[in-house]
């Protein structure tokens, strides 16, 4: 009998909701699904970033190996540019072509970084895509056309139409919060569409598809979603605004249950998150901390560009190459997302910058400061935790990622903006990215009703891969946790691993150093990443 897995993806799913929606009733489903099977908390990349954490989750590989550090890529190590993301800056094998050398079919839908679409034996409609677009996302070429003839086929509602998303992120009303929980719900039920049309008509043994809207939901909503947040005698609004954001994970619950039904009994489900979710109540504003640090000289023309960049576009957002005096300027930090310093290495840039041979104590100069910085107003430390490259990246990719990633008190993103002051705490609490995701699993040999320990997104590709009953490739950076197979199912389907075969690809990187995007894909997927609070 041929085996059959599918992998759901839940951005940004965390327990701290999931469980009491479980045991309130708003996603019976769920809660059935967890007892015949297995549950971990699932531990993220460094950051807890979507576009290198679910980049882990199908490669079984860390971003020091595979690449992808952020929404966004250097052109080099070093370099000042920055650009977007593609799947060319992936430098290892895709679980799909894993899958493919064993002679099985993947279908990979809407996972960000998956644009140009891979060539694979199999199905790719690339996620983090504008709709005008889509088309050039999808894998095989007629695979739009296909889709298109679906009765509720909507490339706006499936992709990204910043007119749509705009109208419910512009305000911060009722009316604007329920209509952007409303519009995720029905990008799921699209997705649900598309994904029945390809389980009867174009099936793969390996199916992964990404319901990104618990993400989204949250990062606007969470002040309205957590338990521990929500205020003793809210008002009318803030009922109203929780009502429906609980009502997303009720149609959420409903679509999972479509979904396992469709995927059949004898079918290996597993749902992961990229990362868990969590409260941000305050804002780093980080460059200027370097600046007063002493670290980071601002170029003197930086007060009349601030009013620059009303459109949005990769220049505008690479505005510190122009807003740094880089004559007097040793670290900065070029992106939000990333939470990363980049030290300014004077082999690298013209002898400007830190000599190589002052650059380890530089570096652990720079680590201290920042452990040692201490908000004024409360006293206590600001960054919780300062990671080096060599800790958080170690690889061969590893010299494109920052030189430092910083792990903030409060789990938030810092701001690269100018500031007069270095901490200010925000109005209201805003969803932010948690170390602490979900797995959730059922099928052929794995216990049920089990809770087990933490698990490591690197673990996800072998449990897949295990699953199919695919020989493991021996550089693969995760495991099989024999702990949420039974023991007879182990002893019958032992783990196999394929030695002296790399994941590593020849060609590093090379096709990402294409511009693959339109200046009007590159401002939509910039937008939709300042509407979310990425970018600035």
């Amino acid at each position: 009998m041929t085996k059959k897995t599918v992998l759901v993806g839940l951005d940004g799913a965390t327990f701290t909701l999931l469980d009491p929606f479980m045991e309130q009733g708003v996603m019976p489903f769920l809660k059935s699904f967890a007892e015949r099977g297995v549950r971990a908390e699932l531990r993220s990349v460094v950051p807890p970033l979507t576009p290198p954490a679910w980049t882990t989750v199908l490669t079984g590989r860390s971003p020091g190996h595979h690449g992808i550090f952020d929404f966004f890529q250097a052109d080099g190590p070093g370099s000042t540019a920055i650009r977007l993301a593609t799947s060319g800056d992936i430098q290892v094998d895709h679980i799909a072509e894993m899958a493919n050398r064993s002679g099985l079919r993947a279908s990979v839908i809407n996972f960000p970084v998956h644009f140009p679409p891979l060539s694979i034996d199999g199905l790719v409609i690339a996620g983090w895509m504008p709709w005008r677009q889509l088309r050039l996302g999808c894998h095989p070429p007629d695979l739009y056309d296909r889709l298109k003839q679906l009765p509720d086929f909507n490339p706006r509602e499936l992709a990204m139409d910043m007119a749509l998303e705009a109208r419910a992120t512009e305000g911060c009303d009722e009316a604007e919060y329920i209509e952007w929980v409303g519009l995720h719900i029905r990008r799921e039920e699209r997705w649900l569409e598309v994904l029945n049309y390809l389980f009867d008509n174009d099936p793969s043994e390996l199916t992964a598809v990404l319901l990104d809207g618990p993400d989204k939901v949250q990062h606007l909503c969470w002040r309205f979603l957590d338990p521990a947040l929500w205020p003793a005698d809210p008002t009318p609004e803030e009922i109203r605004i929780r009502e429906a954001s609980i009502g997303y994970y009720r149609r959420l619950d409903d679509i999972l249950a479509a979904l396992v039904e469709k995927a059949g009994p004898d079918a290996t489900v597993v749902m992961v998150s990229d990362h868990g979710f969590g409260a941000s109540t305050e804002v780093f504003h980080v460059n200027s901390w370097l600046e007063q640090a002493g670290y980071l000289v601002w170029s003197e023309d930086v007060t009349a560009q601030l009013s620059e960049g009303d459109t949005l576009g990769m220049g505008h957002l690479s505005r510190h190459s122009r807003w740094l005096d880089w004559d007097r300027t040793t670290a900065y930090v070029s992106t939000p997302t990333s939470n990363g310093i980049h030290i300014v290495r004077a082999e690298q840039h013209g002898g400007r910058g830190v000599a190589e041979a002052d650059y380890d104590r530089f570096r652990a100069e720079l680590v201290e400061a920042l452990l040692s910085y201490v908000d004024e107003r409360d006293g206590k430390p600001v960054v919780k935790a300062v990671a080096t490259r060599e800790e958080a990246f170690d690889g061969s990719a590893g010299a494109l990622a920052p030189d430092l990633t910083l792990t903030l008190r409060d789990g938030g993103l810092v701001s690269i903006l100018p500031a007069n002051e270095i901490v200010i705490p925000r109005p209201q609490p805003v969803g932010t990215h948690r170390p602490l995701g979900v797995l959730l699993a059922a099928g052929p040999g794995i216990r049920q009703d089990t809770a087990i320990d933490e698990l490591s997104l690197l673990d996800v590709t072998p449990i897949l891969l295990y699953s199919l009953g695919v020989s493991l490739p021996d550089d693969l950076e995760g495991r099989v946790p024999a702990e949420m197979v039974t023991p007879e199912y182990l002893a019958s389907h032992p783990v196999e691993v394929e030695s002296g075969h790399s994941t590593t690809r020849d060609n590093q990187g090379k096709a990402g150093q294409q511009q693959l995007y339109d200046d009007e894909a590159e401002a939509i997927l910039l937008a939709r990443l300042r509407e979310l609070g990425y970018v600035e």
